[in-house]
């Protein structure tokens, strides 16, 4: 299997922590995204475009013109985004490239969507733009051709040059609208010095888990700690276990809404080891965030942490020497449908806005991004995989080089979950339920009748579009 960090891609917490806002995400009043500023001038047609296409310049881009590119500025950093920079200009060094770094989204590129976005935004991090909302209004555009444009140093096309998956995760109602550059691995990390030190070793199933947990508080230390405040960090988690233990069919039953989807054999027994992880107090107190649990995992104050790949470069400043990041994959029953499945996919997407003035260089810094010598620096400076293929060959690093070896190890099918992408209400909803459940708030069997009850209120009301995820 190949790899990648968010599906490494969320990879990243953000397609991660993609979902956070999504409820309320683009809560334009009743015009709409692209209407609410529009009417007072006619749209201006682009002048950046018109210069001789080819292999090097498949989008015609015209040398004296600008792009505008907005970088999320989160777990991963920056310095990567900059590299590309200097790849892209390289290539084309008669177009000015703005980039910015911001970690509001939402707040600061929303606003300018109905009159002149900017023409690259990556779209990412709790203050972003709710995806649906983007492409229902048509705020957003098709990148296919992006997908059929040749490789900026490789063989092949864009399409061919991307890890499994990559291209799913970004297409919605049969069109390709977002670009995931960071491929992320879910799952839960250790520090492999200390098991070492302790003789202890790292558990594959539930069962060793609970067998271990009485010696870790033994030694003073909670077994477990989570992201107690953003309720995607638990989803994440309750998902895969559920696509383990019930199978592939039933998680895809629940993104399409299937009549008791939620209710299917298998998805209460996923859930009931959780309760029993909060039941028997192996948790570490406190509400703790992102940032916060994985300090408190560094500090050695838990021995397990469930989040994705953007760990150690999201928490480089305080790892401790000597502290071996080590990414295991979730736990699962004895008998479980796809237990060696690994949750990992693509994620902090870039869109280009429908409006954009210079969409030409906008999905040609893209191609920049994804290049073989773009993901290679992605994957050095950040410690994660890009969605490019082999972004990670030559970075020598335990964290990363653990989440190579779990995505080899696994099996045939990549863990994936579509609802949160389908649906603004039943995200919210499903984050509030999972916080609940992990809050000692709720039991399995509640979670699973509320999960029920919110994807029926959803399936009920005409007014919502419908979504269909048939792989």
């Amino acid at each position: 299997m190949s790899v990648t960090p968010e599906n490494l891609g969320d990879l990243s917490r953000r397609t991660l922590l993609q979902r956070a806002a999504a409820a309320g995400l683009l809560a334009a009043p009743a015009m709409g995204l692209l209407s609410a500023c529009a009417g007072s001038e006619p749209e201006k047609k682009s002048d950046t475009g018109g210069a001789a296409k080819s292999k090097d310049n498949p989008f015609g881009v015209k040398d004296g013109s600008a792009v505008k590119v907005v970088i999320f500025n989160g777990g991963l950093g920056d310095q990567w985004a900059k590299e590309d920079k200097v790849i892209f200009s390289a290539k084309h060094p008669n177009v000015t490239v703005n980039m910015s770094s911001t970690q509001k989204i939402k707040t600061e590129e929303q606003p300018k969507m109905a009159t002149q976005p900017s023409d690259l935004v990556m779209n990412s991090g709790a203050d972003m733009m709710d995806r649906s909302t983007l492409i229902n209004e048509g705020a957003i555009e098709p990148l296919d051709d992006l997908l059929t444009a040749p490789a900026w140093d490789s063989e092949g096309t864009v399409a061919d040059s991307l890890l499994p998956g990559t291209v799913g995760d970004g297409t919605q109602n049969g069109k390709f609208y977002v670009v995931n550059v960071a491929y992320t691995v879910w799952g839960n990390w250790y520090n492999a010095a200390l098991f070492k030190k302790e003789g202890w070793q790292a558990p594959a199933t539930w069962d060793e888990f609970f067998a271990l947990a009485p010696k870790i508080k033994a030694k003073g230390m909670a077994p477990y700690v989570h992201d107690a405040v953003h309720g995607y960090y638990p989803r994440w988690a309750l998902m895969a276990s559920i696509w383990k233990t019930a199978g592939k069919q039933v998680v895809v039953d629940i993104d399409n809404l299937k009549e008791n989807a939620w209710k299917a054999d298998g998805v209460l027994k996923a859930l009931e080891p959780w309760e029993k992880l909060v039941k028997d107090k192996l948790l570490l107190p406190g509400k703790l965030d992102h940032t916060q649990s994985q300090q408190a995992w560094l500090d050695g104050k838990a021995a397990f942490i469930q989040v994705g790949t953007w760990l150690k470069n999201e928490m480089a400043a305080t790892i401790p020497p000597g502290f071996e990041l080590t990414l295991s994959d979730y736990w699962h029953n004895a008998d479980d449908k796809a237990p060696k499945d690994v949750f990992a996919a693509s994620g902090e997407g870039f869109v280009v806005p429908s409006k954009a003035p210079n969409k030409e260089a906008a999905k040609e810094f893209l191609r920049a991004i994804l290049s073989k010598a773009g993901s290679a620096k992605f994957a050095e400076l950040t410690k994660s995989l890009a969605s490019t293929k082999g972004s990670g060959d030559n970075v020598q690093d335990t964290a990363l080089s653990s989440a190579n070896t779990l995505m080899k190890n696994g099996g045939s099918e990549l863990i994936s979950v579509k609802f949160q992408d389908f649906y603004a209400d039943l995200d919210k909803e499903s984050q509030n339920l999972s916080e609940e459940l992990m809050a000692g708030r709720l039991t399995a069997q509640q979670f699973v009748d509320k999960m029920q009850a919110a994807a029926d209120k959803v399936a009920k009301d005409s007014s919502i579009k419908k979504q269909t995820r048939t792989a």
